[in-house]
């Protein structure tokens, strides 16, 4: 089985499940161009823990852990099953790397999962299961965790940080139609070019040196998964950018394909 690429995808705003802009029919793409993954193991923001916890369950419930959008939103099934013998693999490998990773059998799929993965496979037929992001982490042991991964990607797992490469939520729908905030597009720019770079040592300091960094992220936690799918991806050359333009002026939805070969992620 050849090694699965790595995917970080920004799923900005819970809306970008009803409008999917230019990186929906991105996401969509890749999905039909990539060989098809045994599963797609998420890390996301959204499920945060005091430890390291892999999902488990074999029928994971969509999670709709937001409020005050459209009803619509609500509605939104994704009924992708769980692998439960990939994600108990999965608490091996990370144990052997040190991370005393536990299972939880009853977490479903949040909004950071289910909102990409329904446009990478609209058809719900590719397993997905979580791993939790462990609170209080920094981007270095973010990284670290990334790398532990590692060994899935050989069993055909499809490794996804799913974050936000820009992610100031107290400015948001502060702009009004077509207007983009200069910090946003500066800091995207450079991290674009860290992470084209392959410079993860640079990319490990983003939130200290890079322009903007403090505006982009006022906290780190939807950054973090970038690093978590840089770490899994460590060692790679290739890497595909997915631009996803700024929404509601200040969320980046730009999002990067690791270990890919250039017809597939053309």
């Amino acid at each position: 089985m050849s090694t699965a690429p790595v995917l970080f995808v920004s799923h900005g705003a819970p809306t970008f499940a009803l409008e999917p802009g230019r990186l929906g029919p991105a996401l969509t793409a890749t999905g039909e161009q990539l060989p098809r993954p045994r599963a797609v193991l998420v890390v996301s923001p959204h499920w945060m823990t005091r430890e390291l916890r892999v999902a488990t369950g074999a029928a994971p419930d969509t999670v709709h852990d937001f409020g005050g959008f459209d009803r619509a939103l609500y509605r939104i099934q994704y009924p992708a099953p769980g692998h439960p013998g990939l994600a108990a693999r999965a608490i091996d490998v990370l144990r052997a790397a040190g991370w005393p990773a536990v299972a939880d059998e009853q977490q479903g799929l949040d909004h950071g999962a289910w909102v990409p993965i329904r446009f990478l496979y609209p058809d719900a037929d590719v397993p997905v299961f979580q791993v939790s992001l462990p609170a209080g982490i920094t981007p270095q042991q973010a990284y670290a965790l990334g790398q532990a991964l590692q060994p899935l990607r050989e069993e055909g797992v499809l490794v996804v940080g799913s974050g936000s490469l820009t992610h100031n939520l107290y400015e948001f729908r502060s702009y009004g139609d077509g207007e983009e905030a200069t910090y946003a597009r500066e800091f995207a720019a450079w991290v674009r070019q860290a992470v084209e770079a392959r410079d993860d040592a640079r990319l490990q300091r983003t939130l200290e040196i890079a322009p903007h960094a403090q505006r982009a992220h006022p906290t780190d936690e939807h950054f973090l998964p970038l690093l978590v799918a840089a770490g899994a991806a460590a060692g790679e050359k290739e890497v595909h950018t997915l631009e996803g333009g700024i929404t509601y002026g200040m969320l980046s939805m730009d999002s990067y394909l690791f270990g890919a070969r250039a017809d597939a992620a053309a």
